[in-house]
């Protein structure tokens, strides 16, 4: 069965989850919902009992294939917990800390001799997290020595370190400068004090900026800093200001992030319980890309991939654009990720757990992971459309039976999502926006002709577009408004109010009635 066939005997909600709706505009009604954070196929697990002589035996090879490699080093540490986030891990304890460094610079110390790692070169090195800047100066010293001394890094090596803006203070810049960092990749989120804050970032507008030219002054590395669109608050003009201030910021490039509103995330909670206004709806959030994309645009910015955008000829995003291609990436560090000669990796998220197993001289695995056959076309897939292209031919070329994607993608040409140069498919603004939906059902439809497997699901991501989620949110508001605007004209609660109240309270959580009466108190 073709991918035409497949389509017909799919309900209509699958057909719009998946391949997108029929006749809606493209940009801002293209599918119901965002499937994905990142798009990707399912692999095979395999036993604990087998991982770590599977892993042995791959890091005695000497390296063979693509020369070009990674690693990604991992620092589970916050200072705060931002409300969007779902990457925490731990909050920061210097004890806690110098002990975890330790472990992480034996893990890095035992694979530095094996041949898979020392007899290749390492183009780019990812220091991710969690907040890398968070670390001591003193053990990001200790850190930056053993990359240098265990890495085979290239001449061109890019070295990212990844953190806040309220880390950017002499005697920790010294060191990252002195260390080798060569590039900086700080999440700023927004310029907007205000919307900052209601999302747990420390640091006002005007500090954000004054630290950013003190990072630029030593003229070392890149700069580059992540901003999210659709925040509580972030209106259409706070964002031209946030787009005005990245401008303004002399930056070398920025990542643009559209907000995603995870289902019982701490953010969805606090919306829920009114304590912030709701974050914008996914059609909203397509306007606010295009305006950006637009503005970026006339400003001569180049773009390097679906989120990332360059103000500089200095700006390389080599990290994220090999990660996309799928090329070897070593894993340091708990709750780090990597791939390697056809296998996946995800070491321990829990930091006692991480070191006891790399104290016993073993690779901390949480999952080692056998990747499917599919998934040199999978990633050939991602790394095209992350570059805002999809060449049909090419995949033909590689396995006969995809001969199919071209029926996909003169489906989603007539939607509106790409359109063809005659050699290859090109995305169109919509298409960009909704990229990793795209990628997403293309990497199943690969997955469908090679093997016959039907893996589409119809779960996604964008909880900012539920509806219990949105009406919860609208009703808490109605109430908390209700409440004060009694409560000021000197009045008790009008029966109204009083009503909506015991409606409520059949539906919200005893952490979010917390929240209703703790803003009925201000």
């Amino acid at each position: 069965m073709g991918l035409a066939e497949l389509y017909q005997k799919l309900t209509a909600e699958q057909r719009d989850f998946q391949f997108g709706r029929v006749g809606a505009d493209p940009l801002t009604e293209g599918f119901p919902r965002k499937r994905v954070v990142h798009a990707g196929i399912d692999g095979t697990p395999v036993s604990p009992a087998e991982a770590q002589g599977i892993w042995h035996e791959l890091m005695s090879r000497p390296p063979t294939g693509e020369p070009t490699q990674t690693a990604y080093i991992h620092i589970p540490f916050c200072k705060t917990k931002c409300l969007y986030c779902a990457f925490f891990q731990n909050g920061t304890d210097q004890l806690v800390e110098d002990a975890y460094v330790d472990r992480l610079v034996q893990d890095m110390e035992w694979e530095s001799a094996s041949p898979r790692l020392k007899d290749g070169h390492i183009h780019s090195v990812f220091i991710g997290g969690g907040t890398p800047t968070s670390l001591s100066p003193a053990n990001a010293k200790r850190l930056l020595a053993t990359i240098r001394t265990c890495l085979p890094l290239a001449n061109d090596y890019e070295l990212t370190l990844e953190g806040r803006i309220h880390d950017l203070i002499p005697e920790k810049m010294d060191v990252w400068m002195a260390g080798g960092v060569n590039r900086m990749s700080l999440g700023v989120q927004s310029f907007d004090t205000k919307v900052r804050r209601q999302v747990g970032r420390l640091d006002d507008k005007e500090t954000v900026l004054k630290n950013l030219k003190a990072l630029e002054a030593y003229n070392q590395c890149v700069t580059v800093i992540d901003l999210i669109y659709g925040l509580p608050g972030q209106d259409h003009e706070i964002w031209k200001e946030d787009l005005d201030c990245l401008i303004a910021s002399g930056v070398d490039g920025a990542d643009l992030y559209q907000l995603n509103v995870f289902d019982n995330s701490d953010l969805s909670k606090r919306i829920a319980a009114g304590a912030l206004p709701p974050a914008a709806t996914t059609k909203e959030q397509a306007k606010m890309f295009a305006f950006a994309r637009d503005y970026l645009n006339k400003r001569r910015f180049r773009r390097l991939s679906a989120a990332h955008w360059s103000q500089t000829n200095r700006e390389r995003s080599l990290y994220n654009t090999l990660a996309k291609r799928g090329v070897t990436m070593f894993p340091f560090g708990s709750g780090a990720g990597g791939h390697l000669d056809g296998y996946s990796t995800m070491l321990y998220r829990t930091i006692d757990t991480y070191s006891q197993a790399v104290e016993r001289h073993e690779k901390p695995f949480m999952a080692l992971v056998k990747q499917s056959e599919v998934q040199p076309l999978v990633n050939c897939t991602l790394e095209q459309l992350e570059q805002g292209y999809f060449n049909v031919d090419a995949l033909v070329a590689a396995d006969g039976r995809l001969t199919d994607l071209k029926w996909l993608y003169d489906l989603w040409q007539d939607q509106g999502f790409v359109s063809f140069n005659g050699v290859l498919y090109e995305l169109t603004e919509a298409g960009e926006f909704w990229q990793v939906n795209l990628a997403q059902t293309t990497v199943e439809c690969i997955n469908y002709l090679i093997k016959g497997e039907e893996t589409m699901s119809l779960q996604g991501v964008a909880a900012q577009d539920g509806d219990e989620t949105k009406a919860m949110s609208e009703k808490v508001l109605k109430i908390i408004t209700a409440m004060k605007k009694a409560k000021s004209a000197g009045g008790g609660p009008t029966p109204e109010a009083m009503a909506m109240m015991t409606e409520a309270m059949k539906m919200l959580t005893p952490e979010e009635l917390q929240e209703v009466m703790k803003n009925m108190g201000k």
